[in-house]
């Protein structure tokens, strides 16, 4: 009940369209009580009247035939109206988990698979529409329906309407126990369904990887094993619907053999009921077992409903490790200074990743991140627009505490080029756009051509217009990665990050966009993590690490001469590219 009241809140902005048919939904309640009345009437005419009762008779089956009419209309507006409503709840709840899932910091994706996660956001608000649609109104239209006809019966016969009774414990004890076996095992099918979604998307998104290490047999057989691990759960819980159907409507038939039994009866030998009143009984003992064995229909849908939206609720629910604090103010126009004042994090408690990190970039000035894989290069980065807050310790720019400012005021002002290019699916202009919308087309040129990215474009089949496709698959790694920088030239932030900026180039390339990035750094705070350590020696600082600790920091000739950790890192390096003269050229 919690989880259907809090569904409830998110229906308000539908109201009219529910008033709307929950009018119509009680019309058909009224027109369903009042047609075997009229048919009742009808067949008391005949049977006692004869012919002369045909225009009587002719009055009535008019209006028999009126109130059909009017039914249908309003069953129109019913379904209508609460599918508009139903779907505009799904909308709803769609948008809010999505936008939810946008304010998530990144630690909650750590453990979570793409498919999953759209699952619920799709998947399990899609049965919400059913539940608004149709359980919900089915639910109260049968309540209704079964209270009026309850009243009917007792007015027609009392001691036939007694007899009428005998099935309810049975059938009320079905239906308590349906609800109890069917929520848990459609809950299990929803999850085995968010993973199969999972699997299929991981693998769509690997098919290169999938192909080129020849796994098709095994990933099939993967794939083939959630799907028939998704049937036979959902088999499982279609048996138990298979069982409790058929059985109560076993039930609601024994209660009908008996009213007939016992009404023939009253007719034939008690003499105390007329056969039109049986007959009006009969249809009315039809709407009073069929409310009840609706009832596990309903349920079920119910059921499946909830267990969607409390998959959906564990998302909303799910409160944010980086968000904005109470009180936070927007960050002002900056200019770029950062610093780390003893610094600790860790992904996972007990596993420290960077120990305290002190350092101070001034703004207008490079610093790089060198060091061994693993040792917390990225993740200062990430500090830096906050994607992680630190597990202790302080990162400011320009004197203001991260924690302390808007988030989206402090990330408007930084650029980032990952070694990791997200491309979307669309057009060139629209990804070098992507971080500057308002920007002009000529000013996106220009960011192109600062990046190397404006030759390769205009050679390309509809040139900045050209789709590029999912993950920008139709372009070489080169290629994505200048279209990135030129995202982030465009941008024009007072920060820049690049993450491996140039690992996806060949030498010639390399040395291109590195003039490109030198331009576009003149003015600008830039982090600089690369492993090609060539592409740091221009940097004004470099901060060496290693076991998540700084170890050294300085100017590139002042580490290369004090022979410690960038020295070693840097001699091996161009030992192994055969250029150790330019070590020699370095040290002189």
């Amino acid at each position: 009940m919690r989880t259907l009241r809090r569904l409830l809140r998110y229906v308000r902005q539908d109201w009219p369209c529910f008033i709307a048919a929950t009018v119509a939904l009680l019309a058909i309640v009224g027109l369903n009580l009042y047609a075997p009345l009229l048919i009742r009437r009808i067949l008391g005419l005949v049977r006692t009247d004869g012919p002369q009762a045909w225009p009587t008779i002719g009055r009535l089956a008019f209006s028999l035939l009126l109130l059909y009419a009017a039914r249908a209309l309003c069953q129109f507006v019913n379904r209508y109206f609460s599918h508009v409503g139903g779907w505009n709840l799904v909308a709803r709840m769609r948008s809010l988990t999505y936008d939810h899932l946008q304010k998530l910091s990144l630690r909650f994706f750590h453990d979570k698979q793409t498919g999953q996660l759209m699952s619920r956001t799709i998947y399990d608000t899609a049965n919400l529409e059913n539940l608004s649609a149709h359980a919900i109104p089915d639910l109260i239209s049968n309540a209704l329906l079964l209270l009026g006809v309850t009243i009917l019966l007792f007015r027609l016969n009392l001691r036939l309407a007694l007899y009428t009774l005998i099935p309810m414990p049975f059938l009320v004890a079905g239906v308590v126990r349906f609800a109890v076996k069917i929520r848990p095992a459609l809950r299990r099918v929803q999850a085995t369904l968010g993973e199969l979604n999972a699997l299929v998307q991981d693998n769509l998104s690997g098919i290169k990887e999938i192909q080129v290490f020849t796994q098709e047999e095994r990933e099939s057989e993967r794939v083939r094993a959630s799907a028939y691990g998704y049937t036979r759960g959902l088999l499982a819980a279609l048996k138990k619907t298979a069982f409790y159907h058929p059985a109560f409507e076993v039930v609601t038939a024994l209660g009908s053999l008996i009213v007939v039994w016992r009404g023939a009866r009253l007719i034939l030998i008690e003499k105390t009921m007329d056969p039109e009143t049986l007959v009006a009984f009969l249809l009315y003992l039809g709407m009073f077992y069929g409310p009840v064995t609706t009832l596990g229909r309903v349920v079920e849908d119910v059921q499946t409903a909830l267990a969607g939206a409390e998959r959906v609720f564990e998302v909303l629910d799910t409160e944010p490790d980086v968000k904005d604090l109470p009180g936070a103010r927007p960050l002002p126009k900056i200019r770029g200074s950062i610093e780390f004042e003893h610094v600790y994090f860790a992904y996972q408690p007990g596993h420290p990743v960077l120990e305290d990190i002190s350092f101070t970039v001034p703004a207008g000035t490079s610093l790089a991140l060198v060091g061994p894989t693993g040792v917390g290069k990225t993740t200062i980065a990430s500090l830096i627009p906050r994607f992680y807050d630190p597990t202790a310790g302080r990162v400011l720019i320009d004197g203001h505490d991260l924690r302390e400012v808007k988030l989206a005021t402090l990330r408007r002002q930084i650029g980032l080029v990952l070694q990791d290019v997200f491309l979307f699916h669309g057009t060139v202009a629209e990804n070098i756009l992507y971080g500057a919308p308002g920007a002009t087309e000529a000013e996106m040129k220009r960011a192109a051509e600062l990046a190397r990215a404006d030759e390769f474009i205009r050679a390309l089949p509809e040139g900045y217009d050209t789709i590029i496709g999912e993950r920008g698959v139709k372009l070489s790694g080169g290629q994505r990665q200048r279209l990135a920088i030129a995202r982030a030239i465009l941008r024009t932030a007072p920060i820049l990050i690049l993450d491996e900026a140039t690992s996806a180039v060949d030498a010639e390339t390399e040395a291109e966009i590195q003039a490109a990035l030198h331009q576009l750094m003149v003015g600008r705070t830039t982090i600089i993590i690369a492993h090609r350590l060539s592409t740091v020696r221009a940097a004004d600082r470099i901060l060496a690490l290693e076991n998540g600790r700084i170890v050294e920091f300085g100017k590139h000739e002042e580490l290369l001469a004090r022979g410690g950790l960038y020295s070693r890192l840097y001699r091996r390096q161009f030992r192994e590219e055969g250029t150790e003269g330019e070590i020699k050229k370095a040290v002189r």
